[in-house]
Protein backbone atom coordinates (compact mmCIF):
# COMPACT_ATOMS: atom_id res chain seq x y z
CA UNK A 1 0.00 0.00 0.00
CA UNK A 2 1.93 3.62 -1.03
CA UNK A 3 2.40 5.84 1.62
CA UNK A 4 0.02 8.40 0.67
CA UNK A 5 -3.67 9.97 1.34
CA UNK A 6 -5.52 7.22 -0.51
CA UNK A 7 -3.49 4.50 1.15
CA UNK A 8 -3.87 5.97 4.47
CA UNK A 9 -7.52 6.21 4.02
CA UNK A 10 -7.56 2.47 2.27
CA UNK A 11 -5.77 1.37 5.63
CA UNK A 12 -8.60 3.00 7.49
CA UNK A 13 -10.99 0.98 5.55
CA UNK A 14 -9.22 -2.53 5.79
CA UNK A 15 -9.68 -1.88 9.56
CA UNK A 16 -13.44 -1.60 9.93
CA UNK A 17 -13.31 -4.16 6.71
CA UNK A 18 -14.95 -0.85 4.17
CA UNK A 19 -14.00 -1.26 0.27
CA UNK A 20 -10.97 -0.19 -0.42
CA UNK A 21 -11.24 3.26 -2.86
CA UNK A 22 -9.24 3.64 -5.74
CA UNK A 23 -7.39 6.50 -7.59
CA UNK A 24 -10.39 6.88 -9.65
CA UNK A 25 -13.12 7.02 -7.15
CA UNK A 26 -11.23 8.81 -4.54
CA UNK A 27 -11.76 11.81 -5.38
CA UNK A 28 -15.91 11.69 -5.49
CA UNK A 29 -16.39 9.54 -2.83
CA UNK A 30 -18.96 10.46 -0.06
CA UNK A 31 -20.56 9.14 3.30
CA UNK A 32 -18.54 6.71 5.17
CA UNK A 33 -15.44 7.61 3.12
CA UNK A 34 -15.54 11.41 3.94
CA UNK A 35 -15.64 10.70 7.44
CA UNK A 36 -12.36 8.60 6.67
CA UNK A 37 -10.83 11.27 5.27
CA UNK A 38 -11.37 13.63 7.77
CA UNK A 39 -10.36 10.93 10.41
CA UNK A 40 -6.91 10.75 8.72
CA UNK A 41 -6.35 14.89 8.45
CA UNK A 42 -7.33 14.84 12.28
CA UNK A 43 -5.16 12.36 12.79
CA UNK A 44 -2.14 13.96 11.31
CA UNK A 45 -3.07 17.47 12.32
CA UNK A 46 -3.30 15.78 16.70
CA UNK A 47 0.54 14.81 15.67
CA UNK A 48 1.71 17.78 14.00
CA UNK A 49 0.12 20.50 16.75
CA UNK A 50 0.99 18.37 19.29
CA UNK A 51 4.98 19.50 19.54
CA UNK A 52 6.07 22.65 17.50
CA UNK A 53 9.44 21.31 16.67
CA UNK A 54 9.42 17.83 15.14
CA UNK A 55 12.57 17.94 13.58
CA UNK A 56 10.37 16.51 10.08
CA UNK A 57 8.69 19.85 10.43
CA UNK A 58 11.49 21.81 10.39
CA UNK A 59 12.32 24.31 7.52
CA UNK A 60 16.12 26.66 6.55
CA UNK A 61 14.57 29.62 5.20
CA UNK A 62 16.75 32.11 3.14
CA UNK A 63 15.34 35.81 2.34
CA UNK A 64 17.13 38.63 0.53
CA UNK A 65 17.32 41.55 2.55
CA UNK A 66 16.70 45.40 0.76
CA UNK A 67 18.85 48.12 0.82
CA UNK A 68 16.86 50.36 3.46
CA UNK A 69 14.08 48.24 4.15
CA UNK A 70 13.57 47.10 8.03
CA UNK A 71 10.64 44.91 7.91
CA UNK A 72 10.08 41.89 6.26
CA UNK A 73 7.17 39.13 6.67
CA UNK A 74 7.26 35.77 8.03
CA UNK A 75 6.17 32.71 5.62
CA UNK A 76 2.65 31.99 6.14
CA UNK A 77 2.94 28.16 7.12
CA UNK A 78 5.47 28.66 9.64
CA UNK A 79 4.37 27.51 13.21
CA UNK A 80 7.18 28.40 15.45
CA UNK A 81 10.27 30.74 14.03
CA UNK A 82 13.47 30.46 15.82
CA UNK A 83 14.70 33.81 16.56
CA UNK A 84 18.16 32.47 18.36
CA UNK A 85 18.99 31.24 14.58
CA UNK A 86 18.60 34.34 12.66
CA UNK A 87 22.45 35.26 10.96
CA UNK A 88 23.85 37.12 7.75
CA UNK A 89 25.06 34.93 5.26
CA UNK A 90 28.18 34.93 4.35
CA UNK A 91 29.13 36.95 1.10
CA UNK A 92 32.45 37.37 -0.67
CA UNK A 93 31.74 40.32 -2.88
CA UNK A 94 30.16 42.07 0.29
CA UNK A 95 34.07 40.83 2.26
CA UNK A 96 31.02 39.77 5.01
CA UNK A 97 31.30 36.68 6.96
CA UNK A 98 28.41 34.97 8.70
CA UNK A 99 27.75 36.75 11.66
CA UNK A 100 24.69 35.69 13.85
CA UNK A 101 22.21 38.25 15.06
CA UNK A 102 21.41 39.24 18.44
CA UNK A 103 17.53 39.64 19.18
CA UNK A 104 16.19 43.40 20.30
CA UNK A 105 13.09 43.37 21.69
CA UNK A 106 10.12 45.33 20.06
CA UNK A 107 9.57 47.94 22.56
CA UNK A 108 13.38 48.99 22.44
CA UNK A 109 13.33 49.36 19.09
CA UNK A 110 10.49 51.23 18.77
CA UNK A 111 11.75 54.07 21.77
CA UNK A 112 15.26 54.08 20.27
CA UNK A 113 15.71 53.24 16.54
CA UNK A 114 12.30 53.60 14.85
CA UNK A 115 13.30 56.34 13.03
CA UNK A 116 15.74 53.75 10.73
CA UNK A 117 12.39 52.28 9.40
CA UNK A 118 11.17 55.76 7.78
CA UNK A 119 14.16 57.51 7.54
CA UNK A 120 15.31 55.57 4.21
CA UNK A 121 17.11 58.80 2.45
CA UNK A 122 19.79 58.79 5.42
CA UNK A 123 21.92 56.08 3.86
CA UNK A 124 24.98 57.09 5.74
CA UNK A 125 23.10 55.17 9.16
CA UNK A 126 22.24 51.34 7.05
CA UNK A 127 24.81 48.80 7.73
CA UNK A 128 25.27 45.37 8.06
CA UNK A 129 22.30 44.19 10.38
CA UNK A 130 23.28 43.27 13.85
CA UNK A 131 19.87 42.51 15.40
CA UNK A 132 16.72 41.00 14.85
CA UNK A 133 13.07 41.78 16.06
CA UNK A 134 10.04 39.87 16.87
CA UNK A 135 7.40 41.86 15.16
CA UNK A 136 4.10 42.47 16.94
CA UNK A 137 2.44 40.51 13.64
CA UNK A 138 3.67 37.63 11.00
CA UNK A 139 6.69 39.66 10.68
CA UNK A 140 10.73 40.49 11.41
CA UNK A 141 12.46 43.11 11.53
CA UNK A 142 16.76 44.24 11.42
CA UNK A 143 18.58 46.89 12.78
CA UNK A 144 20.35 48.50 11.20
CA UNK A 145 19.12 49.30 8.08
CA UNK A 146 20.85 47.18 5.43
CA UNK A 147 23.27 48.62 3.26
CA UNK A 148 23.36 45.45 0.62
CA UNK A 149 21.47 42.79 -0.56
CA UNK A 150 22.53 40.58 2.65
CA UNK A 151 21.00 37.02 2.56
CA UNK A 152 19.41 36.34 6.02
CA UNK A 153 19.42 32.61 7.01
CA UNK A 154 16.90 31.28 9.75
CA UNK A 155 14.78 28.03 10.79
CA UNK A 156 11.73 27.45 11.41
CA UNK A 157 8.91 24.79 12.17
CA UNK A 158 5.90 25.01 9.58
CA UNK A 159 2.61 23.41 10.13
CA UNK A 160 1.39 21.22 7.35
CA UNK A 161 -1.90 21.96 5.40
CA UNK A 162 -4.49 19.17 5.23
CA UNK A 163 -3.86 16.41 2.47
CA UNK A 164 -6.39 16.78 -0.15
CA UNK A 165 -5.26 15.24 -2.91
CA UNK A 166 -4.95 11.10 -3.66
CA UNK A 167 -1.29 11.49 -4.05
CA UNK A 168 -0.39 14.05 -1.08
CA UNK A 169 2.01 12.38 1.82
CA UNK A 170 2.38 14.14 4.76
CA UNK A 171 5.38 15.14 6.21
CA UNK A 172 5.86 13.08 9.23
CA UNK A 173 7.95 9.83 8.08
CA UNK A 174 6.40 7.00 6.86
CA UNK A 175 7.77 4.67 10.25
CA UNK A 176 5.22 6.29 11.77
CA UNK A 177 1.95 5.32 9.67
CA UNK A 178 0.33 2.73 11.81
CA UNK A 179 0.30 5.59 14.62
CA UNK A 180 -1.89 8.26 12.18
CA UNK A 181 -3.78 5.16 11.50
CA UNK A 182 -4.49 4.82 15.37
CA UNK A 183 -5.36 8.30 15.67
CA UNK A 184 -7.91 7.99 13.04
CA UNK A 185 -9.49 5.12 14.19
CA UNK A 186 -9.91 6.81 17.38
CA UNK A 187 -12.22 9.48 15.50
CA UNK A 188 -13.60 7.21 12.92
CA UNK A 189 -15.07 5.33 16.26
CA UNK A 190 -16.06 8.23 18.37
CA UNK A 191 -17.99 9.34 15.07
CA UNK A 192 -19.64 5.73 15.25
CA UNK A 193 -20.05 6.09 19.32
CA UNK A 194 -18.11 2.95 19.89
CA UNK A 195 -16.58 4.70 22.76
CA UNK A 196 -14.86 1.41 24.06
CA UNK A 197 -12.56 0.81 20.83
CA UNK A 198 -12.48 4.59 20.43
CA UNK A 199 -10.37 4.81 24.03
CA UNK A 200 -8.48 1.69 22.81
CA UNK A 201 -7.43 3.87 19.85
CA UNK A 202 -6.54 6.65 21.80
CA UNK A 203 -4.31 4.50 23.89
CA UNK A 204 -2.08 3.12 21.21
CA UNK A 205 -2.25 6.64 19.51
CA UNK A 206 -0.69 8.44 22.64
CA UNK A 207 1.75 5.58 23.14
CA UNK A 208 2.44 5.99 19.66
CA UNK A 209 3.15 9.38 20.01
CA UNK A 210 5.51 9.31 23.39
CA UNK A 211 7.55 6.75 21.49
CA UNK A 212 7.61 9.50 18.49
CA UNK A 213 8.37 12.04 21.28
CA UNK A 214 11.39 9.95 22.62
CA UNK A 215 12.83 9.57 19.34
CA UNK A 216 12.59 12.81 18.02
CA UNK A 217 12.13 15.77 21.12
CA UNK A 218 13.39 14.39 24.50
CA UNK A 219 17.19 14.92 23.43
CA UNK A 220 19.75 16.29 26.45
CA UNK A 221 23.43 16.59 25.15
CA UNK A 222 24.22 18.99 26.90
CA UNK A 223 23.48 22.42 28.86
CA UNK A 224 24.34 25.34 28.77
CA UNK A 225 23.98 29.02 29.80
CA UNK A 226 21.78 31.56 27.56
CA UNK A 227 21.31 34.36 30.26
CA UNK A 228 23.05 37.18 28.84
CA UNK A 229 24.35 40.49 31.25
CA UNK A 230 22.04 43.23 31.38
CA UNK A 231 22.84 47.00 32.36
CA UNK A 232 21.33 50.65 31.70
CA UNK A 233 22.70 50.80 28.43
CA UNK A 234 20.86 49.45 25.66
CA UNK A 235 21.96 45.89 23.58
CA UNK A 236 22.75 47.70 20.41
CA UNK A 237 24.89 50.05 22.48
CA UNK A 238 26.68 47.17 24.41
CA UNK A 239 27.49 45.75 21.04
CA UNK A 240 28.54 48.89 19.23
Amino acid sequence: MPYSFLGLVNDVNGRVNEVPLTSSNFASAEGYYSMAKEAVNSSIRYINQDKFTWPFNYVQQEDVLTAGVVRYPIPNNAKHVDYNTFRVKRNSSFGTTTQKLWQMDYEEFLDKYADSEYNTANTSIRDMPKFIIRGPGNEYLVYPSPDQAYELVYEYYLLPVDLNLYTDVPTIPQAFRHVIIDGAMFYIYSFRGDIENADRSFNRFDMGLKDMRSIYINRFEYIRDTRVQQSNASVYERLT
